[in-house]
This record gives C-alpha cells, structure tokens and sequence, in this order.
C-alpha cells in the first residue's frame, strides 16, 4: 500500500479518532503517523490506541509511526468562583499562590518558579493572547499587574511570557512518567514541547537513551536564538506555531516558519508544520481558501510532514480532514513550481562520500528517468541523505530493523520496508529489484538505483550506488 506523493500527514488522536474502524479510515485517507497528545488522556487509553495502530500495521503490512507528544511546563491560572470573570482594560489584577478561587480583582498562579524571573514591564499574555497583563511589582509569592487587554477569563487558561527564559526544564514530572510509559509502548519520536534551549535536547536524551527519535517542538521565541544548535541536537523538529504566534507578532511567524524549514533542510532533519492547518475543519466539511494555501505554502517549502491536531482530534470531521490534506498535498505536487522551488532552495551537499552518493543519486535518477531509489539502511542516516536530497522519484527504505522503518515513516518522499538482513552485494541489488516490484514501484525493463554502505550494517558508511534493471532481477530468479 503506497502513497502517490512525497510529503507526509501527521494526525492527532483523540475522541472523534479513538475507534479502530476509525484509525483504519484515517490511515487509509492518508495519515503516515499518529501523533498522541499526552496533554489529554490516560495512560490506559493511549495503550489502547497504540494496540490498536500496532493491530492495524500488522493488517496492512506498512510500519505506521507513532509520535508522542509531551505536555510539558504549560503555565495555567487556577480557578475562579464563577464560571467567568470580565477584566477590564486599566483595572488592576493579581496573581497569586493563595488556591481560593479567584474574582475579578485576582487567582491563583501556582508557578513559583517564574515569580523569580520577572521585570516591570513584562507583559502575561493569557488564553493565546486574546488577554494581556503587564507587571507592576512582584514578590515571592504575588504578582501585580494591570490589565491591557481584557475580555472574559475562565479556569485554567494557559500563560505565555514573551521575552523570557523560564527557569524551569522543557519536561515536567507529569512529562517525565508519560516519558517511561510511552518509551515501554514503543513510542517511535517523542515530541518536546516549550523547548527553550539546546540542554533541554540533552536532558531528554539523557532520558530516552535511545529508545525513540526527538523531535524539538519549537514554541516559545527564545528557542529561535538556539536554533542551529537545538536543531545540530534534535532528531527533527516542529514548528508548532500556536504558542509561537501568541509570543511573537503575527508577522514575524511565516519568516521564522521558512526559516526554520529552510535550517532544517539543510541539515537533513524531518520537519514538520503544525496548528490550526484546516482550523476551520473542526466544525465544517471543508476548509477556508486561506487554510488550503497555508497547507500548501508549507509543502511548497519542501516540509517533511504537515499536521492535523484538533481536526483529526476532536473536529467533527477527521476523515475528511485527512483527505483534503492529501488532496493539496497531491496537487502542489503536480505543480511544476514545486519542483522549481525545491532544486531552488536545495541545499548543497556536504564533502563527504555518503553525501557524494546521495547526490549522485537525484542526478543519476533525473537523467536516466529512474522509477526508485532503493537505499539500505540499518540506522535510517542513508535514506535521510536521500531525502535531504528532494529527489524527483520515491525514495525506498529497506531496511531490517522495524524501529527505523516506522520512523521513517515520517520522512518527505520514503516508502519504509521491513527486510531481512543482506549479507552480499548481488543479494542486495536483487533484492532491490524485488523490493521496488513487489511494493509497486518498478514495472519490468524499469530502471531503478541502489544505494547502500560496504561492508553492510555499519552506520554513516553510505558508499556504493548501481543501477538495475527490474527485466534482470525477474530472468535471474526464473532460472
């Protein structure tokens, strides 16, 4: 089961997506990996979404790729006495550590660790921005603020602090017991949210050793200062730019979202864009002109994955809304301006002889009107070369390891397979062949590539390319 276009779907699980008939149906309309957001739900209903995901991989004889998202240190106001308060712009408002129910004049604020790092002046942005605060004075355990956005409040709204490091880690406790329980489900990325910094990168690799991919989500404006170095760090990255767009003027996100692509392009890790994609599909069957050309403004920019949160989660509409991300998807794809803008924004190769091969490669399959590339990979560092590459053909992931192939289930362009160990040159080229026909790639007299690394099974050893004949492999396996 193949997918005609490069570009990946990433779809949020949640209770309009939580069925098996519906998992089923949202693969089927597109999705490549199912991301569970650990902000919501327990620990026993995201291992039964996992069973059920693993159940339908199984079913369908394709690794499906799982991201688990971390919740990390949200800062969220208490409760207040009624179910809303109206603040009113140049009226006075206090946050605090006292847990009573809050009013109009103040609520509980119980994040003692961001008392210690404020400035007067500094605004608080609360409920995605919609209301704005400034500091006035603060103490250990209060804040003084006056208020220059109002609106309506109620419990539990999110808390954004422009222009400020927190001295808090990206991994709360919470994030740290869902860390554990997701690696032991098999968690193929973990996402990090509110990353700030590149140590909150090592923190997590301290945690996860291995286990699982990182993925950087990067939310909060202080994290663009390290972005080369959280990136060096990360195994991929998102650009979730609803807390992004909250703490930095809504000009400034499409420059910073090209931006971030383009870094990571260049360094040959997935990215991916994320939040209020297909918004308007939550509650319609279709959505907004403008949503459609954000979607496709991100695979003209040559992302990995785009991603689906409340739509596929919560929205009335899941399916559809898959289907109409795979739509644009297909039809930007067919545009002759998204291969003049991938070869313009392609990256230039680094002086290695794996890089050398990968390049060789896109050249070799454009000249020759190749049908595939077929890279072997124990780790999966020969098929990201590859697709660092944007080449104008599929890129096939053989590989033997069932980890590898569902991350790479992420990545723009690649068709991951599970296939035993090869232990020959001749065994690989044939099974190339074999590979690239049975999966639907290749027809007889076609032409495809194979890449891999000699001697087999070593990492970053990427440096063999031959070309093959499918007519070949068939007449060779007949007699």
């Amino acid at each position: 089961m193949r997918r005609f276009r490069k570009a990946k779907i990433v779809a949020t699980l949640g209770p309009s997506s939580s069925s098996p008939q519906m998992i089923s149906s949202l693969f089927s309309a597109g999705v490549d990996v199912f991301r569970l957001n650990f902000s919501h739900g327990s620990h026993e209903l995201h291992q039964q979404t996992v069973d059920i995901i693993r159940t339908l991989e199984k079913k369908v004889d394709r690794p499906i790729g799982i991201l688990m998202d971390l919740q990390g240190p949200k800062l969220r106001i208490g409760t207040f006495a009624n179910p809303y308060v109206t603040l009113k712009p140049k009226s006075l408002f206090r946050l605090d550590r006292d847990a009573v129910p809050g009013d109009e004049t103040r609520v509980a604020f119980p994040h003692p660790e961001l008392y210690s790092c404020l400035e007067q002046g500094t605004d608080l942005l609360l409920d995605d921005g919609k209301l704005r605060l400034r500091v006035l004075s603060w103490g250990d355990d209060f804040i003084n603020t006056e208020v220059i956005i109002g609106g309506a409040l109620s419990d539990r709204k999110g808390v954004n602090v422009p222009g400020v490091i927190l001295p808090i880690s990206s991994m709360t406790t919470k994030d740290r017991m869902d860390l554990a329980f997701g690696l032991e489900q098999g968690a193929d990325w973990v996402a990090l949210s509110f990353v700030q910094h590149p140590r909150d990168i090592l923190e997590a690799q301290g945690l996860i050793k291995g286990k699982a991919k990182i993925i950087a989500k990067l939310e909060k404006p202080m994290a663009i200062q390290y972005l080369q170095e959280i990136i060096d760090l990360a195994d991929g990255v998102m650009v979730a730019r609803g807390d992004l767009g909250v703490e930095m003027a809504p000009e400034d996100v499409p420059s910073i979202q090209k931006r971030i692509i383009r870094q990571c392009r260049e360094a040959g890790k997935p990215v991916i864009v994320a939040t209020q994609m297909l918004d308007s599909m939550i509650s319609n069957p279709s959505p907004t002109r403008a949503e459609a050309s954000d979607v496709a403004t991100a695979i003209y920019d040559g992302v990995d994955a785009v991603m689906l949160s409340a739509e596929s989660a919560s929205g009335k509409y899941p399916v559809e809304a898959v289907s109409m991300m795979n739509r644009i998807i297909t039809r930007v794809e067919q545009d002759d301006t998204y291969t003049q803008m991938l070869e313009a924004a392609r990256p230039q190769p680094h002086p290695k002889v794996a890089d050398a091969i990968t390049t060789a490669a896109r050249h070799v399959a454009h000249t020759l009107n190749i049908a595939a590339i077929v890279t072997f990979t124990d780790s999966g560092a020969t098929t990201l070369r590859a697709a660092r590459e944007r080449p104008d053909v599929p890129i096939i992931a053989a590989t033997p390891t069932l980890t590898t192939a569902r991350r790479l289930s992420l990545v723009w362009g690649v068709h991951p397979v599970l296939t035993p160990d090869i232990h020959s040159f001749t065994e690989m080229v044939n099974k190339g062949c074999q590979i690239a026909s049975d999966q639907q790639f290749a027809k007889q007299e076609e032409l495809i590539i194979v890449i891999a690394g000699v001697p087999f099974a070593v990492a970053g050893g990427t440096n063999i390319l031959r070309i093959a004949k499918i007519e070949a492999f068939q007449r060779r396996t007949k007699t």
